[in-house]
C-alpha cells in the first residue's frame, strides 16, 4: 500500500519511521514546506520506500497529483489544515486520519460524515495519544461491564529530570498546551455533560518510582467525542493531565495575568499576549529532553452483579538507545497503527468518526503491543480509587 504523510516534523517523522517497519507499506510519501525537515527525515529514515516532496500543503493544486494513488493520508501538520486535507482526500477517493487535538477542527471534519459515507471513505481525526489511544481504551474497558459507574482518564508527558521552577518541558506544541489550559473542559457528572474550568480539580496521583508523587488536573482536548456518546450511560467521566506537583498552580498564575489572551499587546505591535507566551515557552521550555509518558484509564462498574474496577496503565520512558522521546513514540505508534488499519481496506463502510468508533479495538491494541507499547490491564474487586490502584492490590 501507499501512504502519504503530511508533515515531516517531530511526530510526522516518527509516524513515517513506524510505517516504514511494516512490509505491507510499499511506499511512503512525505510532504512538508521545509527542505531542512525533509533532509533530516531522509538522514534518519534511510529507506527505498521513502519519497519526499517540498510543498505547501495548502496548495491543493500541487498536492493533489502527489497524493493520487495513496490508500490513506495521515495529517501530522498544523491541525488547522486538517479539514482542507480531509475534504481533498474525499474528493480524490482516499482515506484520511490525523493526530487531532483541537476540538473545533475535529468538529469540522466530523461534519464531513455524510459525504464520506457516500464515497465509502473514512475520515478519522484524533488518532494520537490523547485524544486517541485513551479514548479507545475507555470504550474498550466500558464494554467489559454490564453497567458503568465512572470512567477516569489520566495521561501526561513529564520530564525525567525536572528542573525548577517549572519542572515542565514542552514535548510537542506550546500552542496546544495553552489551548488545553484555557478552553472549557467537558466532563460527565451525574450522567449529564457539563463544562468546568481548566487547571481545576487538582488531585494527587501515584505511579511507580520516581513518579510516586505527581498531580493531575482537568484540561481540555479531545474528550468531546466520548462525552457525547456516553452521556446518560455513565454517571462520571473525566480527563485529567498528569504533571509534576505544582504545575497547575503555576499556570493558573501565568494565565491569570492574561498571558493566554489572543489580544494585541499595544498599537505598536501585532503580537498578542498569547504570542508572547508561546514564544517564551518555546525558548525556555522547548528543546530535546528525556521524558516519560504516564497513562491510567480506570473504569468502575458492575460485572455479574458485583462491583469491579478495570485499570489500564502504561509507563513509557525515553529510549536512550534510539534517542527517542516517550511522547514521540506514544503519539506516533497509535497514529501509524490507525493509519495501517484504515488503509488496509478491512474496515468496511465509511464516514467521519473518531478512532474509538471506527477501529477494531482488539486488533488495534494488539498491534500497539507488537509495535512496543506496553499497556497492562488489571482487575480489582470493588471500586478502586484512581489515585493509586496498586495500593488496593
Amino acid at each position: 500500500m501507499r501512504i502519504s504523510v503530511i508533515g515531516a516534523g517531530l511526530i510526522g517523522s516518527a509516524v513515517t519511521e513506524q510505517l516504514n517497519e511494516h512490509s505491507s507499506v510499499e511506499q511512503i510519501q512525505v510532504c512538508d514546506a521545509s527542505a531542512r525537515a525533509l533532509q533530516d527525515l531522509h538522514d534518519h529514515v534511510k529507506s527505498a520506500k521513502l519519497r519526499s516532496f517540498q510543498v505547501d500543503v495548502r496548495d491543493v493544486n500541487v498536492l493533489e497529483p502527489i497524493l493520487r494513488g495513496s490508500q490513506c493520508v495521515v495529517g501530522c501538520a498544523a491541525p488547522e489544515v486538517n479539514p482542507l486535507l480531509a475534504r481533498l482526500c474525499i474528493d480524490m477517493g482516499i482515506h484520511f486520519c490525523d493526530l487531532g487535538g483541537n476540538e473545533e477542527v475535529a468538529e469540522k471534519q466530523l461534519g464531513l460524515n455524510k459525504l464520506a459515507k457516500q464515497k465509502a471513505l473514512w475520515v478519522v481525526p484524533n488518532c494520537g495519544l490523547a485524544p486517541g489511544l485513551v479514548n479507545v481504551l475507555c470504550l474498550e474497558g466500558i464494554q467489559q461491564f454490564d453497567d458503568v459507574e465512572a470512567a477516569h482518564l489520566r495521561v501526561g508527558d513529564v520530564p525525567l529530570h525536572p528542573e525548577p521552577p517549572f519542572n515542565f518541558r514542552i514535548s510537542w506544541s506550546a500552542e496546544k498546551v495553552i489551548d488545553d489550559y484555557t478552553m472549557p473542559v467537558q466532563v460527565i457528572e451525574d450522567g449529564e455533560v457539563k463544562y468546568i474550568e481548566p487547571l481545576t480539580l487538582v488531585e494527587p496521583i501515584s505511579f511507580s518510582m520516581p513518579f510516586d508523587q505527581m498531580e493531575s488536573f482537568c484540561t481540555a482536548g479531545g474528550l468531546f467525542t466520548l462525552t457525547r456518546q456516553l452521556a446518560g450511560k455513565v454517571r462520571t467521566l473525566d480527563h485529567k493531565t498528569i504533571r509534576w506537583p505544582g504545575h497547575a498552580g503555576q499556570m493558573q498564575a501565568i494565565l491569570g495575568l492574561g498571558f493566554g489572551e489572543d489580544r494585541i499587546i499595544d498599537v505598536r505591535t501585532h503580537l498578542t499576549y498569547r504570542d508572547l507566551l508561546v514564544r517564551r515557552m518555546r525558548q525556555r521550555l522547548g528543546g530535546p529532553h528525556e521524558d516519560a509518558v504516564l497513562l491510567r484509564v480506570v473504569i468502575q462498574g458492575v460485572q455479574d452483579s458485583k462491583k469491579r474496577t478495570l485499570v489500564y496503565e502504561m509507563v513509557e520512558l525515553y529510549d536512550s538507545e534510539s534517542n527517542t522521546s516517550a511522547m514521540k513514540r506514544c503519539t506516533s505508534i497509535p497514529a501509524a497503527v490507525a493509519t495501517l488499519l484504515i488503509a488496509s481496506g478491512e474496515i468496511k463502510g465509511g464516514g467521519a468518526a473518531p478512532p474509538e468508533n471506527v477501529l477494531p479495538r482488539g486488533k488495534y491494541l494488539e498491534m500497539l503491543g507488537e509495535s512496543g507499547l506496553n499497556i497492562s490491564s488489571s482487575w480489582y474487586d470493588g471500586w478502586i480509587d484512581v489515585h493509586n490502584p496498586s495500593s488496593a492490590g
